[in-house]
C-alpha cells in the first residue's frame, strides 16, 4: 500500500491506496471553520492546525484501513503548489515516516493529484481525455494523454474560479468555504436576473477579476434592504457567469483538439450548476475527492518515480508552479 499525505491548504490528510489503485483509506481533516471566522485561509493558522492534526490523521487513516505501518511499502506527499508553511508540514512528516521505516518516498503535484483522482477504482477513467481542473488556488485546461504526460492549454491570468466564489460570498455577506454557500443560495434565485460579465481573453485562458469587480459595484449600488432581497438572485447570476467561462472554454478546447471525452476534478467540479451544464458522459471526480485529499496524491504516486531511502531528506516543497 501508498500511504499518501496532503497538507497544501486547510485541509490536513492521509489515505491508503494500493498499487492497482483501489482506495482502502481517507481521512480528512477541515479546518473551515477555524478559517470561518477571518473569511479565508490564514497561512499561519493552517500551518499550526497542520501540525496538531497531522499525526492523528495518518494514524486515523491506517486504523480505518485495518492497516499498519508494517502494511505501507511507500510514503507519498504533496510537494507543492499550496501555502509553503502548510506543505512543509506535510513534508516533513512524510520525511520522518518513511525514514524511521526505510521506506521509498514519492513527491507528487497537487495539479497531478487532483487529475489522478479520476484513477482511483471502482469508477476508474483511462487517459486521453481532456481536463477542467477548477479549484480555489487553480484553473486550467488540461489535454491529458497518459497518467504522467500532459498539457496545458490554458489558466487563469488572476483569480481561480474557486476563488473568485469565495470572494463573491464575501461580497454577498456569505459564510466560508464561499463556493458551498452560493451553491446552496443560488438555488432559490434567478441565474438571469443580472447579466454578470464573462471575460473575453486570448486563446483558452481565463479571467475572473472583471466579474467579481462587476458584482462588487452591483452590491454597492443596493441598499442594505435590497441587498437582503436580491442576495440570491445575485449569487445564481453570479454563479452562472462562473459555469459560462468554464463550460465555453472547455468546449472550445474540445473543438480544437478535437477530444471526445472531457474530465472535470477539484474543488469547484463539486458545484451543482457546473455538473448539471457539462454534456452528457462528462468524466467527473466523486464529490468526496473533489476538494483536497490524501487518496488522489496516493493515486498519483503510484505512477511516479519514488525517491529512495535517504535521498528524500533534503526534498523541499514549493510554493508555485
Amino acid at each position: 500500500m501508498i500511504l499518501g499525505i496532503e497538507t497544501s491548504c486547510d485541509e490536513t490528510a492521509a489515505a491508503l491506496v494500493d498499487r492497482d489503485g483501489t482506495l482502502i483509506a481517507s481521512i480528512v481533516a477541515t479546518q473551515a471553520e477555524l478559517h470561518a471566522q477571518y473569511g479565508g485561509v490564514v497561512p499561519e493558522i493552517a500551518s499550526r492546525r497542520h501540525l496538531e492534526l497531522i499525526a492523528p490523521v495518518v494514524r486515523e487513516a491506517l486504523a480505518s484501513g485495518g492497516a499498519t505501518l508494517d502494511d505501507v511499502r511507500a510514503v507519498a506527499v504533496t510537494q507543492g503548489p499550496g501555502l509553503i508553511g502548510a506543505l512543509l508540514v506535510g513534508v516533513a512528516a512524510a520525511k520522518a515516516l518513511a525514514w524511521a521505516r526505510r521506506l521509498p518516498l514519492i513527491p507528487v503535484d497537487h495539479l497531478l493529484g487532483h487529475v489522478a483522482s479520476l484513477y482511483l477504482r471502482p469508477t476508474a477513467a483511462e487517459p486521453p481525455f481532456l481536463c477542467l481542473l477548477a479549484s480555489g488556488g487553480h484553473t486550467m485546461i488540461i489535454d491529458v494523454q497518459e497518467p504522467t504526460r500532459h498539457v496545458v492549454l490554458g489558466q487563469t491570468l488572476d483569480d481561480a474560479a474557486g476563488e473568485a466564489f469565495d470572494k463573491g460570498a464575501r461580497l454577498l455577506g456569505l459564510g466560508y468555504p464561499g463556493g458551498a454557500a452560493i451553491d446552496r443560495l443560488a438555488r432559490d434565485g434567478d441565474p438571469s436576473a443580472y447579466a454578470f460579465p464573462v471575460a473575453r481573453v486570448p486563446g483558452l485562458d481565463f479571467s475572473f477579476s472583471g466579474l467579481k469587480t462587476s458584482l462588487l459595484y452591483t452590491v454597492r449600488e443596493l441598499s442594505a434592504d435590497d441587498l437582503a432581497h436580491r442576495r440570491a438572485d445575485l449569487a445564481a447570476s453570479y454563479q452562472r457567469a462562473i459555469v459560462r467561462a468554464l463550460v465555453e472554454r472547455l468546449q472550445a478546447a474540445a473543438e480544437q483538439t478535437g477530444a471526445t471525452r472531457i474530465a472535470v476534478v477539484g474543488g469547484v467540479a463539486a458545484n451543482s450548476e457546473l455538473r448539471a451544464a457539462l454534456p452528457a458522459g462528462a468524466i467527473l471526480a466523486p464529490p468526496a475527492l473533489c476538494t483536497d485529499n490524501a487518496a488522489m496524491i496516493a493515486s498519483a504516486a503510484r505512477f511516479l518515480p519514488a525517491l529512495p531511502y535517504p535521498e528524500y531528506l533534503s526534498l523541499d516543497a514549493y510554493a508555485s508552479v
